[in-house]
């Protein structure tokens, strides 16, 4: 639409301030370059003023770790290349966007228009892409839009209260979308491989060891007993014969951990449990593995933003869905916090 903000012309005066004078080097660089553009596809995009605030908050300010100088690094790198690869540039001012509603919480968790309208655009230019051939020097760009879309499918439920959000909501569907993006990032690991030697990912490489690091092959050992109790595990259960096992004890290693420890890495340990058996239960409303997924969103919501995005709704649902249906289950009820979970 032609009233829409973002599509209209930027003047000169809006490029002046789009990045903390502290680091002058990529303010100069940044000053003349309001364009986004793709040369193989001769698509461009013109950013306003707004675009290249929001864009420097999620890779100029890094969003994800603010405190670790190395993620900075690479975010600043990455925020280079969004000026040649326009799918990079929409993904990243789409999760500035979403950052917003987690530091406005009167704005509830509807999108905007905007942050819709670049996601949308990040989407369709991303998918185009990945029909082209791969080059070297797309790859980065690549993974980072992947690892932005995963984001967004993650701080994005379609309910805006508990009773509409899954699994309140009387609706074949669950609150389970997002495990499909997750998976489409990780199937572009191997072309991608984040670990290369020129990747600007290399730096991470402890945050995926974390996420790849191997669960016990069997026992209880590190588990609450009042969770290896709701979950039937014992000394001899195995991912085998219970499909609790890994989501237990790869939630009781972030349970352990302060809401300061609690990393990117870590979490995902949790959602790579999330398959097979266990993830049939997840759907299907098993009253444990609800608690599971309950206790992971509370945990990862008060350290990773995009997860408290989701918390919000989805804590307060889990939470009544089980006091509801499940209220004399008194080892689940024994987990739960009192009453209903209003703040995720």
């Amino acid at each position: 639409m032609p009233n829409t903000p973002d599509l209209q012309p930027v003047a000169d005066d809006t490029t002046r301030s789009l990045v903390a004078p502290t680091r002058p080097g990529l303010q100069r660089s940044l000053t003349n370059a309001i364009w986004t553009s793709d040369v193989s596809t001769s698509y461009h995009y013109q950013l306003n003023a707004k675009c290249q605030e929001f864009v420097t908050r999620y890779l100029g300010r890094s969003l994800i770790s603010p405190d670790d100088p190395r993620v900075v690094e690479m975010n600043h790198k990455l925020l280079v290349l969004a000026f040649t690869h326009p799918f990079l540039m929409h993904a990243s001012i789409a999760v500035a966007f979403a950052y917003d509603r987690h530091l406005n919480s009167s704005l509830g968790p509807r999108r905007s228009l905007e942050e819709c309208y670049h996601w949308s655009q990040g989407t369709a230019l991303f998918n185009k892409r990945l029909r082209q051939p791969i080059r070297t020097e797309d790859k980065d760009a690549i993974w980072g839009t992947a690892a932005a879309l995963a984001i967004l499918a993650f701080c994005s439920p379609d309910a805006c209260t508990p009773e509409e959000s899954w699994p309140l909501k009387p609706s074949d569907s669950s609150g389970l979308e997002w495990l499909r993006m997750n998976r489409g990032k990780m199937s572009l690991w191997g072309l991608t491989n984040p670990l290369r030697p020129d990747s600007l990912f290399r730096i991470m490489a402890a945050t995926y060891a974390d996420m790849f690091s191997p669960l016990p092959e069997g026992g209880v050992d590190g588990i609450p007993r009042a969770l290896a109790a709701v979950c039937h595990l014992e000394d001899s259960s195995t991912a085998e014969s219970n499909p609790y096992f890994h989501a237990a004890h790869a939630l009781s290693q972030l349970q352990g951990l302060p809401d300061s420890q609690v990393t990117i890495g870590q979490s995902e340990l949790f959602r790579r449990s999330i398959h097979g058996p266990f993830e049939s239960l997840l759907r299907a409303k098993d009253p444990v593995a609800l608690l599971l997924l309950f206790l992971w969103y509370r945990k990862g919501g008060r350290s990773i933003w995009w997860m408290e995005l989701r918390a919000r709704v989805e804590c307060p649902s889990i939470c009544s869905y089980l006091q509801l249906y499940y209220k004399d289950y008194g080892a689940v009820q024994a987990l739960l916090p009192e009453g209903r979970l209003a703040d995720g």
